[in-house]
């Protein structure tokens, strides 16, 4: 499954889950709880008060060699956003992009090798 297809297939819409694509184009659903969204909420307006000529964006789909990757909150320039604005998936990551932690992350980044 490809990101597009994720996007357009009915039984993935209104999910309450952050979705993402491995690199062998398996579907991955994390639960988000409210906390997160506070961060990624704050995290933003941190953007805004502190970043210029650009953009914050929340749940971010960007394409890697590793599969369709959801940043939490990321910035990008306006000139990076006249390329990417109307993709399905980023082609080229925005220039800031965070990961808030949580108890969903955290084990998938403790299992992670230096070569990851």
């Amino acid at each position: 499954m490809n990101w597009q297809e994720v996007c357009e297939h009915p039984k993935l819409q209104d999910l309450p889950f952050k979705v993402e694509l491995n690199r062998q184009g398996q579907v991955l659903m994390t639960p988000v709880k409210v906390y997160h969204s506070l961060f990624q909420g704050r995290i933003a307006g941190l953007l805004y008060a502190h970043a210029k000529d650009g953009e914050a964006l929340t749940e971010c789909a960007i394409r890697t060699s590793k599969g369709t990757k959801v940043a939490d909150v990321s910035w990008a320039s306006y000139k990076r956003l006249t390329r990417i604005r109307s993709e399905a998936e980023c082609s080229i990551a925005p220039e800031i992009c965070i990961e808030v932690m949580s108890s969903a992350n955290i084990a998938s980044i403790a299992s992670l090798s230096p070569a990851d």
